[in-house]
């Protein structure tokens, strides 16, 4: 499918990316891995929670797929710079995935749903490559629930923004309330729902979040479909990007990131 990724894979996208781990982003998965396992990471962009999977699961073959193959590149450098040599990557479609039947125990997902137009299309494509009892492990923010301080009223229009460049794009913002659901139409029966967050709230974490994402209302993707929709104009997102940057410099300025989660057995 000719599905549209809003951020895009610029800088101000990718050090955001680089920054996940697989404990600030897949905590609730972890106690479920084991040696051995093979486990299938879709999206995996440059590979920094990959790595740290494939490191639980060794010797376990770990398999990291996406659609860009610039970003593969990088993941392939980082894993081989931390000396991970169970991982293998490579450009794969979460609706076709280039796997047997039943040929993995752990599929995991970390921001992939969110930028799908069929999410349970792509869950019924990764029950279809999970062994019997099998694991979908799946984490997704919800804009909607966003939480911040003080509440800026450019942040605001940044919400309603990036709401509708998603909506555009036939995707769901708010997938992270929505993984249950999406993985009962995949026909998945034993479900775990959870939620987790990121809070930036350090004077260290607010200027880094707050300038990747002042960067991203200039020069990415998203900013890029805003304009030429007529979502945004370049000089309300000028405004926004200043916003953000307002915002990291309060003493008690906090940025509440939420997510839902999902673990669910084939």
């Amino acid at each position: 499918m000719g599905d549209t990724y809003t951020h895009g894979h610029q800088p101000s996208v990718l050090r955001s990316h680089r920054w996940r781990t697989a404990e600030n982003s897949a905590a609730y998965l972890l106690g479920h891995l084991e040696p051995g396992q093979r486990l299938v990471d879709l999206g995996c962009g440059p590979g920094t929670i990959t790595a740290d999977l494939a490191l639980r699961v060794a010797p376990g073959e770990v398999v990291g797929l996406d659609r860009a193959p610039a970003v593969l590149d990088e993941a392939r450098s980082h894993a081989a710079e931390r000396g991970v040599g169970n991982v293998t990557f490579a450009v794969g479609d979460a609706y076709a995935l280039d796997l047997a039947d039943d040929s993995a125990d752990v599929v995991h997902a970390h921001q992939v749903l969110q930028h799908l137009t069929d999410p349970v299309a792509a869950l019924v494509e990764a029950r279809r490559v999970l062994r019997p009892g099998g694991l979908l492990a799946v984490r997704d923010a919800d804009y909607a629930a966003f939480a911040w301080w003080p509440r800026l009223a450019p942040l605001d229009r940044w919400l309603e923004v990036y709401e509708a460049v998603t909506a555009g794009n036939g995707a769901d913002a708010d997938a992270g309330r929505r993984l249950l659901g999406w993985a009962r139409a995949a026909g998945f029966a034993d479900i775990t729902a959870s939620s987790s967050t990121w809070t930036f709230a350090t004077p260290e974490d607010r200027r880094w979040w707050g300038d990747l994402w002042a960067d991203r209302c200039l020069e990415s993707s998203f900013a890029q479909q805003a304009v030429e929709r007529g979502v945004a104009t370049a000089s309300e997102l000028t405004e926004v990007a200043e916003a953000w940057r307002r915002w990291a410099a309060e003493d008690d300025a906090t940025f509440i990131v939420v997510h839902g989660e999902v673990l669910a057995r084939a």
